[in-house]
């Protein structure tokens, strides 16, 4: 009993107490600490405790401390069952052993066998140099259980210190990343080596901070302030996710009246079309208590994505922000919105859209940069998904915009329309520049032409009206009925199953 004592107090300890302190001094938790902040109280059960590095060359034959640089083990967070890792930085520098690979593979196989979704907290110098070519073997290890989870059951990365070279991969490939404000950073390449192989200068911040992940590339999907509000922000994030794809996403007693309705909506949108509004305000109109869980919020803010309930069940929200660039689709904003949508069909989230696009942003920088690709994953996104979806377009809805924002003809099950929608090919400014723009040349008074057949272009083809008589609109209603409509919507498709056809996947544009 004395011996395991021994063994289990030399674990807690880490890489002792010097470096436990000066984690502390930094503002930063140990490995331990993070997991017992996450995980309800009591509940937090390690395994592969006394796990050691097999090394001997470099002097490390003498430095072995039981559970190495990562802990690992199970708890709860709301009561559902989790796993979890954190790697532990007083311990080599929370560097990947082929020890601690394979405690984290461990970890992933009873995550994948058991349906319950893994957490992983990364703090990691990167690969144990010391241990050559098995620890880079350790991250593939990794690596392809990422990939063999990947729609199976959720994964989550909070990266909480460093996070580089091969490291990064892992974080990528699972479904949310976390990042901490001037205190955690991801590259592949760190400044050293840019600076030798470019000859550019940057710091570890402008390279791959939380700020230039959540702004610029789009790798990390929330950024906070602190280590403890990451933690909380996680656990909030679980009470919309399931614990697997073969389960419904956890629902909640709805104490907002389904009946609700605001007025305001009513005069939401602006009476001149050129003029913006903030969709965000519209969403949290509609929604249970108004409360809107944003993914992605900083990167490409021209398109909202996130989570929220409907009837106290998780829903998906997919909404153009006319409020930034109007609203516009372009390369950032699509494969943005792709990747979320393809999320909530692994797990059963269904899916509510709200549209006001005036067509995909033109110009040569966003040809050469490959909109048609990037658009075609939104294309691609909605039309493999078979969850429950509803689109409702509050106003501009135009062009290929208009297709690929989950329009009926790529499969939604529920198409509304406010008032004042405007569906068609395009606007009617331009269309009525490219259809008579001879005839108004040669009129003695071109401008009252051109607004006489502005006019008849708004009434003929640029309303609710016409496509809601052809079908492609199931009903027209007003602003203050959207929430009342959609959760009936979303009663009635309760039971919805739809399956694509066999195959071993589909071959979509990536």
């Amino acid at each position: 009993m004395s011996r395991l004592d021994d063994l289990r107090s030399e674990a807690l300890s880490g890489g002792g107490e010097n470096k436990i302190r000066k984690r502390h001094e930094e503002g930063k938790l140990t490995a331990r600490e993070r997991l017992h902040l996450l995980l309800d109280q009591e509940t937090f059960n390690e395994m592969g405790m006394l796990v050691t590095h097999n090394c001997n060359d470099f002097g490390m034959g003498g430095r072995k401390i039981p559970g190495d640089g990562v802990v690992t083990g199970y708890g709860r967070i709301h009561g559902r069952q989790v796993y979890v890792y954190a790697e532990d930085f007083t311990v080599f520098g929370g560097s990947l052993s082929k020890a601690v690979a394979d405690k984290i593979s461990r970890l992933q196989d009873l995550s994948l066998k058991n349906g319950i979704p893994i957490i992983a907290i990364k703090d990691s110098g990167g690969a144990r140099i010391q241990e050559g070519v098995n620890s880079l073997a350790g991250y593939g290890d990794i690596f392809f259980r990422n990939v063999k989870a990947s729609g199976v059951v959720p994964q989550i990365s909070a990266i909480m210190g460093p996070c580089a070279g091969g490291a990064v991969y892992s974080p990528a490939l699972t479904d949310f990343v976390f990042m901490i404000d001037k205190s955690s950073y991801m590259f592949l390449t760190g400044p050293d080596v840019i600076k030798e192989v470019t000859h550019e200068d940057v710091t570890f911040e402008d390279l791959g901070g939380a700020a230039a992940h959540s702004r610029k590339s789009g790798v990390s999907h929330f950024v906070v302030s602190s280590e403890e509000k990451c933690l909380a922000l996680i656990r909030e994030l679980m009470t919309y996710l399931p614990q697997n794809n073969m389960s419904d996403p956890p629902r909640m007693v709805c104490t907002d009246p389904v009946e609700r309705s605001d007025e305001s909506l009513d005069t939401a949108v602006p009476s001149d079309s050129s003029k913006p509004y903030d969709m965000k305000l519209v969403i949290q109109s509609v929604v249970d208590e108004g409360k809107l869980f944003q993914v992605h919020e900083e990167y490409a803010p021209n398109m909202l994505v996130g989570f929220a309930r409907m009837d106290g069940m998780p829903v998906g929200i997919v909404a153009n922000q006319p409020a930034v660039l109007a609203g516009v689709l372009d390369t950032l904003s699509s494969a943005k919105a792709a990747r979320f949508i393809r999320f909530c069909d692994c797990f059963n989230i269904p899916l509510i859209v709200f549209e006001d696009a005036p067509g995909f942003l033109p110009g040569i920088e966003q040809e050469h940069a490959g909109v048609i690709k990037e658009g075609a994953k939104l294309l691609y996104a909605f039309c493999e998904a078979t969850v429950p979806r509803i689109t409702v377009v509050t106003r501009k809805a135009f062009g290929g915009a208009y297709i690929a924002m989950n329009s009926k003809n790529i499969g939604a099950d529920m198409n509304f329309a406010w008032p004042t929608a405007q569906i068609a090919v395009m606007g009617a400014k331009g269309a009525v520049k490219i259809l008579f723009k001879r005839e108004i040349a040669k009129d003695e008074d071109p401008e009252s032409q051109r607004q006489l057949l502005i006019d008849e272009y708004n009434e003929m083809f640029n309303n609710p009206w016409v496509p809601a008589g052809m079908g492609y609109i199931d009903e027209v209603i007003k602003p203050h009925e959207t929430r009342f409509k959609l959760i009936s919507s979303l009663r009635i498709l309760d039971g919805k199953r739809e399956s694509m056809p066999p195959r071993k996947h589909g071959n979509g544009p990536l």
